[in-house]
Formats: C-alpha cells, sequence, structure tokens
C-alpha cells in the first residue's frame, strides 16, 4: 500500500456528505460513491450536496464522483462506507471488483438485517475481509454539526492501531479530534444500540415525560448497554468512555437526532409508516431493534428498554402502555 493512501467514501447522505468534507481538508483527492447521478451533476455545477447538508461547499477538483460503486472501490485503499445499513447488501450486490487488499472502515450505526450482523462481521463472514483490515467510525458526532465546523469528536476502532491512525490522521482538522480504539466490536454494538434507545427517549418525550425521566432513561440505558455488549463481546471497556456513553447522550438529546425525532413522532401517535414518510430520512434505530432483539434471543441479556421499544415498533402495542410498564422496572 501506498504511504500516501487513496480514500473512497461510499454513499450519499448527510454521514457520508460529512466524511466527505473531513477528508477534503486533508487530501488532493477523494473518490466518493453516490447512487444518484442527479446528486452527483448537482454537485458538479452547485459545488453542494442537494439532499444533505448542502451548507457544505466542495472545491470540485477535490472530489472524483461516480455513479458506480467499482470504480470507487478500484480507486482507493481505504474504503469509508457510510449506507444506512437496510441498504448495505443491496449496493454490495453490484460488486464485481476485490475488496481484497482493501481497508474498509464502517460509519454505518446499524446491523445489516439480512445477516443479522454487525457490518464489521458482515464484511468479515461475507467477504473474508480480516479483521486487521476493518475498522469502525463512531461518535459521538452529528454530521450537522461537522457541516457547522464545530468542534466534535471521533473514536477510530481497528485491531490495527497503524490503520486506526492512518484514518484518524486523515478526519482531524481544526474542528474535528480522535482517538483509537481496538474495541471494533464493542464500539459498533454501542454505535448501534444508542439509536435503539433514542428511539426510547425520542417514544417518552412524545408521550409528555419530561427531562427527569429522559436522565433516568438514559442513566438505565448505557447499563443496558454494558450488559448487552458484554455478552456479545467480553473485554475490558470503560463504558463511559465517549465512543459509548458519549455517543448515547447526544443521539439521546440532540435535535439533530433523527431516531429521537422519529421516536418523539410515535409517542405523539404517528404510525411507523406516516413517521417515516414525513421524516423522509432512515432512522437506523427502527431497523436495528429488531436485530438486536432476535440477536438478544440468544445471548439472553436484560434489556427491559429494548423490549419495550420493539413492542411498540414491532408488535404494534400502545406506547402509552408499554412505557407505563417499563417505568417499574427502571431505577
Amino acid at each position: 500500500m501506498s504511504e500516501s493512501p487513496k480514500f473512497a467514501v461510499i454513499g450519499g447522505g448527510s454521514w457520508a456528505t460529512a466524511i466527505a468534507k473531513m477528508l477534503c481538508v486533508n487530501l488532493p483527492e477523494i473518490a466518493w460513491y453516490m447512487r444518484s447521478q442527479s446528486a452527483i451533476d448537482h454537485l458538479k455545477t452547485e459545488k453542494h450536496n442537494p439532499n444533505y447538508l448542502s451548507s457544505v461547499e466542495f472545491d470540485i477538483k477535490k472530489l472524483k464522483l461516480t455513479s458506480d460503486i467499482n470504480e470507487a472501490v478500484a480507486y482507493a485503499d481505504y474504503l469509508i462506507f457510510a449506507i444506512p445499513s437496510a441498504f448495505l447488501s443491496r449496493e454490495l450486490e453490484k460488486l464485481t471488483v476485490d475488496l481484497q487488499g482493501k481497508v474498509i472502515f464502517s460509519a454505518i450505526k446499524g446491523i445489516v438485517p439480512e445477516t443479522f450482523l454487525i457490518v464489521g462481521e458482515h464484511f468479515h463472514q461475507k467477504f473474508n475481509i480480516p479483521y486487521d483490515n476493518i475498522g469502525v467510525i463512531t461518535g459521538p458526532c452529528h454530521a450537522e454539526e461537522v457541516a457547522l465546523e464545530r468542534l466534535s469528536y471521533l473514536t477510530i476502532a481497528c485491531a490495527d492501531a497503524k490503520k486506526a491512525k492512518v484514518v484518524a490522521h486523515h478526519l482531524s482538522c481544526h474542528f474535528i479530534k480522535t482517538k483509537i480504539s481496538d474495541d471494533i466490536i464493542g464500539t459498533e454494538y454501542a454505535a448501534m444500540l444508542k439509536n435503539i434507545y433514542a428511539i426510547a427517549a425520542g417514544i417518552a418525550h412524545g408521550l409528555g415525560y419530561g427531562d427527569n425521566f429522559q436522565s433516568v432513561i438514559m442513566s438505565n440505558a448505557i447499563r443496558e448497554m454494558k450488559k448487552f455488549i458484554r455478552k456479545v463481546h467480553k473485554m475490558k471497556r470503560n463504558i463511559n468512555n465517549s465512543a459509548y456513553l458519549g455517543d448515547l447522550l447526544v443521539t439521546g438529546y440532540s435535535v439533530f437526532s433523527r431516531n429521537r425525532m422519529f421516536g418523539n413522532m410515535i409517542g405523539k401517535g404517528y404510525t411507523v409508516q406516516a413517521a417515516m414518510h414525513e421524516m423522509s430520512m432512515v432512522a437506523e434505530g427502527y431497523y436495528a431493534v429488531k436485530s438486536a432483539y432476535k440477536l438478544n434471543q440468544e445471548y439472553q441479556a436484560k434489556t427491559p428498554i429494548i423490549d419495550a421499544v420493539y413492542e411498540v415498533l414491532y408488535e404494534g402495542k400502545e406506547a402509552k402502555k408499554v412505557f407505563k410498564k417499563l417505568t417499574e422496572k427502571l431505577d
């Protein structure tokens, strides 16, 4: 691999746009795969993504834009995937270029529904990518604040610390601070689980519960997350670090959190379909809760918050009654 690795961003949404913005600070050129040719054409003429973070203006000379995923994969040494987990398999089916030798980092906060695997495990099991070539990019960080260049922190996790440092270096800039971790499994599960807890916080808000109860939800959520992740991948980790607790808090409380927004609409009486239609964005937590619930049939961690959200979203139970019961299980 060359001393100055080439990067490609795979995805056209807000996180992909934010990551492209970070990389363009430090690199003379990046490849960027977007499924929408019209979005690419708009970017080329207007210098911004028409659908996400439109305030971010790009130097088009730094972007190798393509609607062919194979072109982006062939170009790069490091691939950063930022596609909603529900659509990842569909995009990967388009691949004809071999992924062997590529370093793959996931900025996806969810489980691949076809395999019930987190993204790193999916690439490892389905594409035989060694774990040393797989990494995760987690928060606490909202793409909208990256666009505004507000100081944000990222955790870059990889079993190979050198590769984590390469990605951390190329994402760091005056508004982005990075740290590295070797807990690739734990950080990725945390990134998935925090979206579920943000939906729970949103439902509670929509039902009329106040800040006092929100704090109880978050306090119980971090302990529930710890139990779940320990069952899945036992290793020494500090669950109070920013990659776990910090990411949970920003997703549960922020006005930029689409999962909290989705939950808030459910709490106010929207159906799942109506909430998704009005948001016109993907709430990763909706898909994650089904996957986490099914996975926990095997792991048997005590997860009353995940169970409650699952009952509301997938069993059609009344949110008011489910959360009344949940209040009796929290402390």
